[in-house]
This record gives C-alpha cells, sequence and structure tokens, in this order.
C-alpha cells in the first residue's frame, strides 16, 4: 500500500465549507483508503490505499467531497517524499523556516509565469518559488501580508493550498507512522 497526504484547500476555514473530520474519515474509508488519518481541522488527511494514479485520487476525492458535502473542494494529493522535498527545498534560515508557509502547488507553473510574478514584490514579504511550491515569509504575520493565494493562483495559472512550518512537520511526522 502507498501513503499518500491530501490537502483539501479551503474548508473549515471563516465558517465556509464545513467538513467535520470524522465525516471525512468515514467518507475515505468507503471509497476504501485504509489507516486514515486527519490532522486539525483544515483538510490534512494521510491515507493508505493501492492506487498510484495521483490524479485518478484526487478526482475521487474531490467529486466524493461534492456529492457528499454539497460543495466544490480542490483536493491536492501529495506522497510522504513530495512533502519531504518540500519541506527540505525551503531557501530560508531556519527561524524564518519555522515562521513561514509552504504554498503548494497543484503543478509546476511555466517559467514565464513564474518570472512575471517574481517582478512583484512587497516590503517586509519574501517569497521564492521551486518547482511546485511557494515558499513565504511574512515579517508582520500573514494578517498583514499584500500577497495571498489567490493572487500566486491566478498569476501562474494553477490552484495552491497552503500549510505552515507546524503542519508540515507533523504531516511528515504522522506519515511516517502511517
Amino acid at each position: 500500500m502507498n501513503t499518500y497526504i491530501a490537502l483539501l484547500k479551503g474548508i473549515n476555514v471563516g465558517g465556509h465549507k464545513k467538513v467535520p473530520m470524522i465525516a471525512l474519515r468515514e467518507l475515505l474509508k468507503e471509497l476504501g483508503y485504509h489507516d486514515i488519518q486527519t490532522y486539525i481541522q483544515s483538510g490534512n488527511v494521510i491515507f493508505k490505499t493501492e492506487e498510484r494514479n495521483i490524479q485518478k485520487i484526487e478526482d475521487t476525492i474531490s467529486t466524493s467531497v461534492k456529492k457528499h458535502f454539497g460543495f466544490e473542494v480542490l483536493v491536492l494529493v501529495k506522497t510522504r517524499e513530495d512533502l519531504k522535498r518540500i519541506f527540505e527545498a525551503s531557501p530560508f534560515p531556519e527561524e524564518q523556516k519555522k515562521a513561514s508557509y509552504f504554498m503548494m502547488l497543484h503543478h509546476k507553473p511555466e517559467q514565464v509565469l513564474i518570472d512575471k510574478v517574481s517582478e512583484k514584490v512587497y516590503e517586509g514579504e519574501t517569497y521564492e518559488i521551486i518547482n511546485d511550491c511557494i515558499y513565504y515569509f511574512y515579517e508582520k504575520g500573514l494578517g498583514q501580508a499584500k500577497f495571498n493565494v489567490n493572487f500566486f493562483e491566478r498569476k501562474l495559472n494553477t490552484f495552491a493550498t497552503a500549510r505552515n512550518y507546524n503542519t508540515l512537520v507533523k504531516l511528515l511526522s504522522l506519515s511516517l507512522e502511517n
């Protein structure tokens, strides 16, 4: 069996797209996935399956969430090795890394789009696009940031979902145990 981490975008944020984790675990169990664990309420699921086609897994979970909960949710599925690569590729020094966010992209954007978006800068906000992740750090915290996920999605023509350092560390730990 293969271990995967599904990151559901935008659930349980600000009272929108409410998905109880117990119901999400049950839904994935009904889909035939095994050893299902969720971490916090923001749509992080670790599970095992024989399926190897990540796009098929993403589509299956997304379709099932729509059918069961009545709204669309974008789903990004990564292997533990993918998450580890993303985590280790952070360009920030350790102190910044611990306060940074990892905006994982559904696919690596075209270089011309990366070059164009990289022209935009704001004081106190640092980011670097490496493969399928945007590493970003805000001196004043995320609540004061001018950049956001929607900006990068529009400019890079892909969907993204962000997780902080602590969440990534926990997902790596849980997926090792799974």
